[in-house]
């Protein structure tokens, strides 16, 4: 019987062992005091309440809080009965700090704040407003206050504010600056789990925490910590040299996508007429400016469809620019295709004409655009790494062009007499087809290609009258690297080019990666001037 006694009472003991301890709640009335004493019951008070706030109830900190900034704006009042709350400073009523009641405030002393009293208040407050604030923005001001003084704040403060944030940003910054407090832990065992946890989220930021504790002294006395140090660092290192690789594909299918839009309907136009086109840049900021009126139009009309406008603009900037380039096509190049040279210089004047109209008619400023929600932020994959959907918004959208331009070319008769005048204009005019008609209908096609580029542009580039002159020249480099005339050769040479420049820019310069690249297929050309992909010609 007395064995079972001690195994029950054994049983109990574990058992109460097991419950968390639960933090004691806030002594009010001896809290009020204290901010009503002198200096170091002011500092007693401030530094009381910063090491056990991570513990305390929601309405202490409420409480503390309301004292504490009351104390902070001289709005506090301690008469001989109690500590009252004034609305401002003399006012002539106020309400008891632990009642609420309102009362008269007799004359009496306001504590008055020192610079070292000050300091213990503000952190004070800010760890109040990290755990309680009613906004991120509250919150993310009592950080701050924290951050300044991090070395003072007990880790179960962050870890409560860490858990109980609703905000992915604020809540990602708050685990950040638990992490760095608790590297700079004096607990060994505690700085070797916060390496692990660091290591757990690589990053560029994680890296560098890591490796400037290689300076650290117990790097050299402390065996375990030193590999718990040089295992986390070789795994970060990992995860940021692969993010980054990610980042560099990214980016480059980014670029490429972008060129290939500027450089597909110019294939199609210098691959059938030989149409050296330097208007193409001007149609793709025709484009651009087409978007822009189709999102004022919805501005102005349907302002809750406003986020819909990009999709809007897609045949509205296609049809626009496909059909500015009939005209073209008819009022000028019909008369210029025998002399290469004469079209080459009419299509620039074309160029400057467009740009000086849009100059005169809309201004020079760069347009602002409203980003939808689904062409704006990211979102962080693989460390360091993060989607952004703009840049997605314009690989999908290239994608989907190379795909309806395929389409068309292969499956429609306009397609099927596009490629027909392409391989032997002579036969296919002497059987009957409309060459005339093709070429007026290929230009505007191609022109229509390129306004589509303009809507994919506005996401990304600064929109403005001479935007179209920086892709002219890399799209005929495009064009003449995958062979003229070839959508599948110029999707092929843009990524290659994009690819390019993407790993040449990080190590030498804009500048210098497009004078490598343009190196590069010259010399390409010397031994291949078909290009990657030639296109069967009959003579």
């Amino acid at each position: 019987m007395a064995e079972l006694l001690r195994a029950l009472l054994a049983l109990c003991c574990l058992a109460l062992l097991a419950v968390p301890a639960c933090a004691a709640p806030l002594d009010r009335t001896r809290f009020a005091a204290d901010l009503c004493g002198d200096g170091a019951a002011q500092v007693r008070a401030a530094e009381g309440l910063v090491q056990v706030g991570g513990d305390l109830p929601a309405d202490d900190l409420t409480f503390a809080g309301g004292l504490l900034g009351a104390l902070a704006e001289r709005r506090l009042s301690c008469p001989a009965d109690g500590t009252l709350l004034l609305d401002r400073p003399g006012a002539p009523e106020g309400h008891d700090a632990l009642t609420g009641a309102v009362r008269p405030a007799p004359k009496a002393r306001a504590p008055v704040l020192g610079l070292r009293q000050r300091a213990a208040v503000e952190t004070a407050r800010g760890i109040i407003a990290l755990l309680t604030g009613p906004d991120p923005a509250a919150r993310s001001a009592g950080l701050a206050v924290v951050e300044r003084r991090i070395a003072t704040v007990p880790a179960a403060v962050l870890d409560r504010a860490r858990d109980t944030e609703t905000d992915a940003a604020l809540k990602a910054t708050i685990t950040g600056l638990a992490q760095a407090a608790a590297l700079s832990s004096p607990d060994p065992a505690r700085r070797r789990a916060a390496i692990a946890a660091v290591a757990a989220s690589p990053s560029g930021t994680a890296q560098a925490r890591l490796a400037a504790l290689k300076g650290d002294p117990a790097y050299a006395s402390d065996p375990a910590f030193r590999a718990a140090l040089d295992a986390g660092l070789a795994q970060v290192s990992r995860a940021v040299a692969i993010g980054d690789g990610l980042a560099v594909v990214y980016n480059g299918l980014s670029f490429a996508s972008i060129l290939f839009m500027a450089a597909a309907g110019l294939a199609i136009i210098f691959g059938l007429m030989g149409v050296i086109n330097l208007a193409q840049g001007e149609f793709i900021m025709l484009g651009a400016y087409a978007t822009y009126g189709v999102q004022e139009a919805f501005r102005r009309f349907a302002p809750g469809l406003l986020d819909f406008y990009l999709v809007a603009a897609i045949p509205v900037a296609f049809g626009a620019v496909a059909l500015v380039g009939i005209v073209v096509e008819t009022l000028i190049l019909r008369h210029l295709y025998r002399r290469p040279l004469m079209s080459l210089l009419a299509t620039w004047a074309v160029s400057l004409f467009l740009v000086n109209l849009v100059r005169v008619t809309v201004g020079t400023q760069n347009l602002q655009f409203v980003m939808p929600a689904y062409v704006s932020g990211g979102v962080p994959l693989y460390a360091d790494f993060v989607v952004t959907w703009n840049r997605l918004f314009a690989i999908a959208f290239a994608v989907a062009t190379l795909v309806v331009t395929l389409l068309i070319l292969r499956r429609t008769p306009l397609g099927l007499d596009i490629r027909a005048v392409t391989q032997n204009r002579d036969m296919a005019a002497c059987l009957g087809l409309p060459t005339r008609r093709i070429d007026r209908l290929a230009f505007g096609l191609g022109s229509g290609l390129a306004g589509l580029a303009g809507v994919a542009l506005c996401p990304i580039y600064s929109v403005n009258p001479g935007m179209g002159s920086g892709f002219i020249v890399d799209s005929f480099m495009v064009v003449v690297l995958g062979g003229v005339g070839s959508l599948v050769g110029t999707l092929v040479a843009a990524l290659g080019v994009g690819g390019a420049n993407v790993l040449i820019e990080p190590i030498s310069g804009a500048v210098a990666a497009k004078v490598i690249v343009l190196v590069g297929i010259i010399l390409f050309l010397q031994r291949r001037p078909e290009g990657l992909f030639a296109v069967r010609r009959r003579r």
